[in-house]
């Protein structure tokens, strides 16, 4: 058990180091370019380990000590995630619950310690952050939900133990699932603060999001919040993997490529196909992606009633 628990672990680890890597080839390819190395980010989070970190006189402790609750979220959240039918190493009936609010409490230590600061752009990313996060969150309950309704489990772990029973209940069953996928997917893109909702690329702070709560950080406080980003893209990613393969195989040796391929490949096309959303149409964007979830979770609920629909 602990040797599969350990497995898993590093399986996550291993593709929260590789989906940024992958995102960057994909997006380098699809505009002509050589592009940077694949595992370019690690290099550039090596250097900001080897440097101190410099604090402005105004910041209080909060501030100093929102990095480390940040990765500290993010990692324990991805202890949480399964690979295929590996055992994680947290686990816990109800962890579904558990693992939305890790991902809330890291966004929220961000949001304070951006507030602390006194910046008027910190402050205009922090609104925008909790007004996302807000409208984000009901999506990923939702989604969780359903993997509950439909697996009879509360539990991560627990998941792929009733995949053989979503894979014998028929394609009505499988669509719910894949549908619960792309949920999942689109909420990497949020979380993770990418296009169409943000753009990590961009250095104007008026319409800068999660990039301008981190002005002021720089050396060992800006790898860790690099690296928890890392870690709770890998986790939405594992699980969106292990969601779309439920109906049919669910095993570690193609979740977590599946979980790298699918999230590293959408991730470049978008950001290399389509620019960033207004501000003013995130809200919609989110807004749209609650409400397909909550469709998605109630079309599971009528087929687990034996509803007949018409």
């Amino acid at each position: 058990m602990m040797t599969t628990s350990l497995l898993n672990t590093l399986l996550a680890c291993g593709v929260a180091l590789a989906i940024p890597g992958l995102i960057n080839r994909v997006r380098a390819r699809l505009a002509g370019r050589k592009g940077i190395r694949f595992a370019q980010h690690l290099y550039d989070v090596r250097l900001l380990l080897r440097k101190g970190a410099v604090y402005s006189p105004t910041v209080s402790a909060l501030f100093r000590a929102a990095p480390a609750v940040y990765l500290g979220a993010a990692f324990t959240a991805l202890l949480f995630i399964p690979v295929g039918d590996l055992a994680p190493l947290l686990s816990f009936d109800g962890d579904l619950i558990c693992f939305a609010y890790l991902l809330a409490l890291g966004r929220f230590a961000l949001i304070l310690a951006a507030l602390d600061t006194g910046s008027s752009f910190e402050g205009m990313g922090a609104s925008r952050e909790a007004l996302y996060g807000a409208l984000a969150e009901p999506a990923l309950l939702f989604a969780g939900a359903t993997l509950a309704l439909v697996c009879g489990c509360t539990s991560f772990a627990d998941l792929t133990a009733g995949a053989l029973f979503v894979s014998m209940s028929g394609m009505h069953t499988a669509v719910v699932l894949l549908l619960t996928a792309y949920v999942l997917l689109k909420l990497v893109f949020v979380e993770s603060g990418r296009v169409p909702v943000d753009d990590p690329r961009t250095h104007l702070e008026l319409t800068m999001i999660h990039e301008v709560m981190c002005l002021d950080y720089c050396g060992i406080d800006l790898a860790m919040i690099k690296i928890a980003g890392w870690f709770k893209t890998a986790a939405l990613a594992l699980l969106a993997a292990n969601t779309a393969l439920m109906a049919f195989d669910c095993r570690w040796w193609t979740a977590a490529p599946l979980a790298v391929l699918l999230t590293g490949a959408a991730v470049g096309v978008v950001e290399s196909t389509r620019a960033r959303n207004k501000l003013v149409r995130n809200t919609t964007f989110l807004l749209t992606l609650a409400a397909l979830a909550a469709l998605v979770f109630f079309t599971g609920y009528l087929l687990q009633s034996d509803i007949e629909i018409r």
